[in-house]
């Protein structure tokens, strides 16, 4: 785990480099634009439409009652805000990862290389298209999984626990691929995320979490709830800046690994012997060999 923390105040300080931070930008104009854009036409409808759909339940309208009369008809007020964000929040989350990994990962892995390994061989063990592939495919496994565990949402240990595992799952994915796809070749980029499975995962795991926190933000009062349209492209660029910390984070530790896998396979690879000097008797002066032809056929 020193190589982790090694790598993660390295990602840290790159965070705050400026490119890093101009990069930023771009996926906040796309995901912070869509969403605002969205939020303005249609936030007043969705939020009527979950309140509605929630109090003509039958199952859940009891609840709603007796939650709506001990708070004094606050509850009925912050419901549907609270159900968009949550419906909303994972959805910004994947778009702004899937942002981060399209426009901001190559640039990235290509700074960290320049300044920290610049004799590290590109192998282009990954093409973009595989690895569009890669991060749609995972994004399409990781919502199913987010919508088989919503009901077990309910229970607070696993509320805590079930989303950051899916968000690290997908970071371990889409991330580690993205950054071991410019220099690694399929085979190295293989054998290091099997190898480093576990600290990958771990690194994903706190990306999950650090992702989760803007959400929380969102949830954890009733007077930034009807500010959400206004606030989408700050927690966009919130989540940005996390998958972009993640980003260097993973391209830090999975360089750092190549190298380490390289310098290994290196030292294993014995050192080809010398060639044997020739001691036959046509290689040696004086002898009787072929060197000494011209002489008999010149009659000494």
């Amino acid at each position: 785990m020193s190589q982790v923390l090694a790598a993660f105040w390295r990602a840290a300080a790159y965070t705050l480099h400026p490119r890093v931070i101009l990069l930023s930008l771009l996926p906040v104009l796309l995901a912070g634009g869509l969403a605002s854009g969205l939020a303005w036409y249609y936030w007043e409808g969705a939020v009527d439409a979950v309140r509605v759909t929630l109090e003509q339940t039958a199952l859940i309208a009891p609840a709603m009652l007796w939650l709506n009369q001990i708070s004094g008809g606050m509850f009925r007020s912050v419901v549907g805000p609270l159900v968009v964000v949550l419906v909303a929040a994972p959805l910004l989350l994947i778009l702004s990862m899937l942002l981060v990994s399209a426009f901001m990962t190559g640039a990235i892995v290509r700074l960290v290389a320049r300044r920290r390994f610049p004799s590290l061989e590109r192998r282009y063990g990954g093409r973009w298209w595989q690895s569009l592939l890669w991060s749609v495919g995972g994004t399409l496994v990781a919502l199913v999984a987010l919508v088989l565990s919503m009901p077990f949402w309910l229970l607070p240990p696993l509320a805590l626990l079930l989303p950051p595992l899916i968000w690290g799952w997908l970071s371990y994915r889409v991330m580690s691929y993205d950054a071991l796809a410019e220099h690694a070749s399929a085979e190295e980029r293989q054998q290091l995320m099997k190898e480093h499975r576990w600290p990958l995962f771990s690194i994903g795991m706190i990306t999950g979490y650090l992702g989760a926190a803007p959400s929380l933000v969102w949830a954890s009062g009733a007077i930034l709830l009807p500010m959400v349209p206004l606030l989408l492209p700050v927690f966009v660029w919130l989540y940005t800046l996390v998958f972009a910390f993640a980003a260097l984070w993973y391209t830090h530790y999975g360089l750092a690994a190549l190298e380490v896998q390289r310098k290994k396979r290196k030292a294993a690879v014995p050192a080809s012997p010398l060639q044997p000097v020739s001691s036959s008797p046509a290689a040696l002066p004086g002898s009787g060999g072929p060197a000494a032809l011209p002489s008999v056929a010149n009659g000494r």
